[in-house]
């Protein structure tokens, strides 16, 4: 790296510098060097493959404009991953097992021996792991970066780790996934993963109850906290007050923060400049819509963890019907092999499109909204009437929230079809009901269990 592309990628830097965040400058550019520095060509060395990944995909723009504005040049820019030799910032430099130069997969803190068993504060999912998430280049980054902390959390410059994406996209698995090998690996020993609503309903308990040191003591000495759906979080000054706390304790300490939402964190509306900020200093990255190569793959793998043989065709086929979301690909996949259960048919290209592309006959039988009325009231043993009524009682309130949930993934129903044969609700409360019963499954395999084994009985 010869002295006179320092010197111009210097020039640079200080213009940059002037353009951005102190936090997004000591993370981004700091650690960067030049080693070539011409007007047709211009190569930047990073510390790490994922600086490479995030500056093509973030500040390729910004580093071309400013290289025109101080030079008036238009160069090409590439990226090669090395050692930089350079002054990191202090939050990067000096963790313990952060090594400039080495692929992500290559940075660990594991300890050589076989950890002793631990397991979570609150329960994983075991079925959300690093092995069966299906990368694309929708969800490459963040994959990377989910792995990168996995391994050697609290100590690399992605904390916190803030992954957001729309609907069903896998910030859960990914999120699960980290909580699950450093679990596994030994890398962290207390793990905390829970909803950003739980979090809440824990604080506002130990302040009713006068246990609020137990809060503390679960998520203030975590050395990893995953939050989930942080965008329903309540706005209050207190609340925000204590997860501030909470953010301040363990990030000082050296622990590793992680959270999902559904958009960026400039987004969030309510929250406090001072959250936002916080959330901002270590990664954000996107989780977008897979592409149609990804949605083929997930479905295959969803196939193969049901059981269930699918071509290519078939997975082609639905995977060109349905580009939204995996929610949305699974739950066709799931109203696909119950189709074929009741029906008697068999898994073909011809079946999927007369499941997909129209409605059952009705001179046959299929699952209705009011077959899984009738088989939730008999499962868990509460009269009908109760279930689509008015009480709320917990047992009859979970009963009913699972039915919803399996007439919405099972039946294909508009939200509104499925509130009015609900005791006329509003399609909200059906939305509300999906989401509860998702997030349970999520961080309760039990209750998993008990979804699988009521949907099994409807379709069998």
């Amino acid at each position: 790296m010869d002295e006179r592309s320092s010197d111009l990628w210097n020039r640079c830097l200080y213009a940059i510098q002037e353009k951005i965040q102190d936090q997004s400058f000591e993370t981004w550019f700091a650690p960067i060097k030049a080693r070539q520095f011409t007007s047709e060509e211009v190569i930047l060395v990073v510390p790490e493959r994922i600086y490479a990944d995030w500056l093509e995909q973030n500040y390729i723009g910004l580093i071309k404009t400013t290289i025109q504005e101080v030079f008036t040049w238009n160069p090409r820019i590439t990226f090669a991953v090395g050692d930089t030799h350079q002054q990191m910032p202090s939050h990067v430099k000096d963790a313990p097992g952060f090594m400039q130069g080495a692929p992500l997969d290559s940075v660990s803190t594991a300890p050589s021996f076989h950890p002793e068993p631990v397991q979570p504060v609150f329960p994983l999912n075991p079925r959300y792991r690093f092995d069966n998430f299906v990368v694309g280049e929708s969800n490459e980054v963040s994959f990377s970066a989910a792995k990168a902390t996995a391994e050697s959390p609290g100590q690399t410059a992605f904390n916190p780790l803030v992954l957001y994406g729309g609907v069903g996209l896998g910030k859960t698995h990914l999120l699960q996934a980290i909580g699950a090998h450093c679990i596994e690996m030994g890398t962290g020993q207390r793990v905390v993963y829970v909803t950003a609503q739980q979090f809440l309903t824990d604080y506002l308990e130990g302040i009713n109850r006068g246990t609020i040191s137990n809060f503390h003591q679960t998520y203030r000495q975590a050395d990893v906290l995953l939050v989930d759906d942080i965008q329903y979080y309540v706005k209050t000054e207190g609340c925000q007050r204590e997860f501030i706390h909470t953010f301040n304790a363990l990030f000082q300490a050296d622990k590793q923060i992680i959270i999902s939402s559904d958009r960026p964190p400039s987004h969030l509306k309510g929250f406090e400049d001072r959250l936002i900020s916080r959330f901002q200093w270590g990664l954000v990255t996107n989780i977008e819509a897979p592409d149609l190569s990804t949605r083929v793959a997930i479905l295959m793998q969803k196939a193969e963890e049901m059981g269930v043989l699918l071509s290519h065709e078939i997975a082609s086929f639905l995977a060109e019907q349905i580009d939204t979301n995996i929610r949305e690909l699974e739950g066709a996949l799931k109203r696909l092999v119950a189709y074929t259960k009741l029906q008697r048919y068999p898994l073909t290209i011809e079946t999927a499109r007369k499941t997909l592309l129209s409605p059952p006959q009705k001179t046959k039988p299929t699952v209705t909204i009011e077959s899984i009325q009738k088989a939730a009231a008999h499962f868990f043993e509460i009269p009908l009437d109760k279930l689509v009524g008015t009480t709320r009682k917990q047992d009859v309130t979970t009963a009913r929230h699972v039915s919803m949930y399996l007439s919405k993934s099972l039946t294909g129903a508009p939200l509104k079809t499925i509130g009015l044969q609900f005791g006329n609700r509003d399609h909200s409360t059906v939305i509300h009901a999906c989401r509860r019963v998702e997030d349970k499954i999520s961080a309760d395999p039990e209750f998993e269990h008990l979804v699988s084994e009521l949907q099994d009985h409807i379709v069998s």
